[in-house]
This record gives structure tokens, sequence and C-alpha cells, in this order.
């Protein structure tokens, strides 16, 4: 295969050409040394036989998405754009390091750092979908890792507002990661589609390989999406992966995209659940707030941004969906952070205080840094509405809480607390816990809305029969 020659690399006041890092179809980019202030920086370049007035849009989209989601950790910080004086135009990012994207077929990424990896690229992910942006690209290249060892999220160069989403959008696909729905053009993507993404990039990430790619066989386009198209998602071949990891993927993986996680954040959550169940310290999600990224659009009518995204809306009473969890994958240990991110328990604790008028914080250092903790009003806030119906049915050792809607808001969370001190924020109404013979095992249940939290359920215990 013939490979292009670079193109020239412009002319950029303030900037100094070092060396060209790599080059795409649309695209090359190269090192440059910013001279004030002095750093490193990479340069997207556009190439001038492709531009165009569609292209200088999407060029524009993608600034414009990647200033406003890039102050996220685990996207790619973008620190300005523009046009060069032979019309080519520019992104000038964080230097980052693609190595991501060749390690994992030469050597084990190890389960630790995939979770790791997944949690805060998942965070990245649900974030931008908050916002109202796919990314419509979420592959092993799309990870770059910054001077710290930290993943983030790059190339929004097809991101698509999720309203303007269609399946005749004419877009970019890498088949390997693609969602049967995206490959088979019933969609031009989904939040259901770009967990699918996520989870065959994180399999990608274990196995080596693609989920459907066959070592030493035949990896043409048909034969990819001829497989991806029956999903029949096979064996990952490692001692060290647990089940309870590699199940979270066959979910996230699924043909139907009604049984997947249906969101990134359902993904990030069984994610950090696997981390506990192994024992390690469960890796922060970091989440803006839903009224923090309204506050910052600036212009309503921009149609990069569009709106926050609405969840979907929360069960009926009498369509409970049971789940079935293992203890490795539901029991968070006393000691394991709390998994809502550090940013957004400012945020909530400043509500709180407004709203409130008394509220304790407790500042306690976890892991590699301060994590502000709740210390809610016992009472809670009065104009929330109040869980008054848990329930608990016992499946062999699994307790399996449950609760009617007392009439959320869509944006509404519930907090859930389990009497040893775990809680986690979800938006199911049910919850279930892996216990042990004999075991007694107690939650209560708050609504949590915009950082506030509600008067807590009256206490719901269950006893597992002794063996």
């Amino acid at each position: 295969m013939t490979r292009r020659r670079p193109s020239e690399p412009p002319i950029l006041p303030g900037f100094s050409h070092v060396r060209l890092l790599g080059s795409g179809g649309f695209a090359d980019v190269f090192l440059y040394e910013q001279n004030m202030p002095r750093r490193q920086v990479a340069v997207k370049v556009m190439l001038a036989d492709v531009v165009t007035e569609h292209v200088r849009h999407m060029f524009q989209l993608e600034a414009n998405l990647m200033a406003q989601l890039s102050s996220h950790p685990g996207i790619l910080t973008v620190y300005q754009a523009s046009i060069s004086a032979d019309g080519r135009p520019y992104l000038v990012m964080e230097l980052c390091s693609s190595q991501l994207a060749s390690r994992y077929r030469i050597e084990p990424i190890g389960v630790s750092e995939v979770l790791r990896i997944g949690v805060q690229i998942g965070s990245a992910i649900e974030t931008a979908h908050r916002s109202g942006v796919l990314h419509r690209d979420i592959k092993p290249s799309n990870i770059l890792m910054t001077a710290y060892g930290h993943p983030v999220l790059s190339d929004f160069g097809i991101a698509s507002t999720l309203s303007a989403a269609s399946a005749t959008d004419s877009i970019g696909m890498s088949i390997p990661w693609s969602a049967p729905e995206v490959l088979l053009d019933e969609t031009a993507g989904t939040v259901q589609s770009e967990v699918w993404s996520l989870g065959a990039t994180l399999y990608t990430l274990l196995a080596g390989r693609s989920p459907f790619e066959i070592a030493n066989g035949s990896n043409g386009t048909d034969e990819l999406i001829a497989r991806i198209s029956r999903a029949r998602v096979p064996a990952l071949d490692r001692d060290d992966v647990p089940a309870t990891l590699e199940a979270v993927l066959r979910r996230a993986l699924r043909r139907d995209p009604a049984q997947r996680q249906q969101s990134a954040l359902e993904l990030v959550r069984d994610l950090q659940r696997v981390e506990a169940g192994l024992g390690l310290m469960t890796t922060q999600a970091d989440i803006a707030m839903d009224d923090w990224a309204l506050a910052t659009m600036s212009d309503p009518g921009d149609r990069t941004i569009v709106r926050a995204v609405s969840p979907r809306a929360p069960s009926s009473p009498g369509k409970r969906r049971r789940r079935r969890l293992t203890a490795a994958s539901t029991a968070v240990p006393e000691t394991a952070p709390e998994v809502v991110g550090t940013a957004t328990r400012r945020l909530a604790a400043r509500s709180r205080l407004l709203a409130a008028g008394l509220v304790v914080v407790a500042l306690a250092v976890i892991g590699l840094g301060a994590t502000a903790t709740w210390i809610a009003i016992e009472s809670g806030d009065r104009d929330l509405p109040r869980v008054s119906n848990v329930d608990a049915v016992l499946d062999g050792t699994t307790v399996l809480f449950s609760w009617n809607d007392p009439g959320v808001e869509p944006n509404d969370t519930y907090q859930v607390s389990v009497a040893n001190g775990a809680e986690t924020f979800q938006r199911a109404t049910e919850f279930a816990v892996a216990a042990s013979a004999g075991d007694r095992v107690c939650v209560t249940v708050r609504v949590a809305r915009d950082g506030r939290l509600g008067a807590a359920s009256d206490e719901k215990c269950a006893e597992v029969a002794a063996g």
C-alpha cells in the first residue's frame, strides 16, 4: 500500500516546528514548540487538497466540541484553533502519547489498568453525552496518554450532536469497534452504540486484538462485519481476567442495544464494581453536574452543543428487571472511595449550603487525593420526594432491594446506602447485594437532585438463612 508524503508544516506565529508526529486521511499532526508560554504541543493540520467548505465546517465543529469538553480530565485539551497563512485549519492540542494503540498488540495490559482506563474514558464519554455529543469513533487509537499516565479521549472529528445523528448521516467509521446497528446502517450512532464501542475497546486492550478479529485468519471488511452482526463474542483467553469483567464486556457487546448497559455511566458503575470485587482501589468517575454543563453553554443556538441528555426513564413498578450479581461484582469494601467525581462533590456541597443553610462537609484523604465526603442532614431536603416502600426479595444468597418511583424528575438519581457504610448513586429502582449465609443486609434509599439529598427511606433489612 502506497503511503502519501506528509504535508509541509505551516508557519505559525508564536510556534516553532520540531517534527512530524503522524499522518491520517485528512490531516497531519506535527510537534511544535510554543514560544510563550514555552511548552511542546501537538498541532493537527488539515491537508490542503481536502479543505472544502464542508471540511472547514467539520473542523470548526471539532474545535468547538473539543473546547467545550476538554476541561474534563479524560478528554484531550485543546489550547487554540485557527487557520494558517496558507489557508489550512489547525488545532493546537496537549501533547500526549499514542503508544496505547500499539502496546496492546505486543504485550498484555493488566486487568487493573484496563479497568482504570474504562472508568476514566467512560466518564469522559458520559460527560460528552450529557452535553448532547456523540463521539462516534471510540477505539484504542483515539485513547492517548498524558505525561502522567492519564488516558484521554481524542479525535471528535466525526462527532455528532445526539439530536442530529441519523441513519442518513455520511460518516467514517472504524469497523472493528463499531456496533452492529451502525455497520448495518440502522443508525449513525446512539448512546448504546457508544457503549458497544467502549466495550469493544476494553476487550481489545485485554485480548490484544479486536473482539471479532481472528488471529492468523481472514479479517477483511466483509468478514468482520458478518461476525460483528452475529455478535458471538469469543471468550477472552486470559486466566487473570475475572469472570465478572468478562460478563460486563459481554453485556456491552450484546447484539440488541436494549440488552446492553443503557449509558456509559452504567458501564462505568459495572467496571467499578469489578474493581471493588477484586479488592482494588475504585477509580473515581469524573462526571460534571448537569446544571454546570447547561450553565457553560454560551449560545443556545450553537449547533455544536445541544442540551443535557435526559436519562432513560426509571422502570415502572410492574416491569422490574431482576438482576443477579455475584459477590465479586457487588460487594463494595468500606474503604473503597465513593464514585462521584471530586468536582461533582464540590458543587453538590455548595448547593446544599445554599438550599439547606446548614451542612457539614468532611474532607478525607483517600488514595492519591482528597475527596469531599457528604454528611447530609438526617431529615433531608423536604422539597424532594421520599422513597417509602423499599421491598427485599431473597434469591439464594442474593438480596434484591426494590422500590417504586416516588415521583422523581428525569435527572434525579437514588442514593442507596448499605448499613456497613458503602453507598452508590444510580437511576434504577432496584439494587442487588450478594451476601453470605447468616448475613443481615440493611439499606436506606434517598432521592438526589442537583447536589441535594431527600429524606431517607425507612431502613429495610433482609436476613440470609444460615447454611
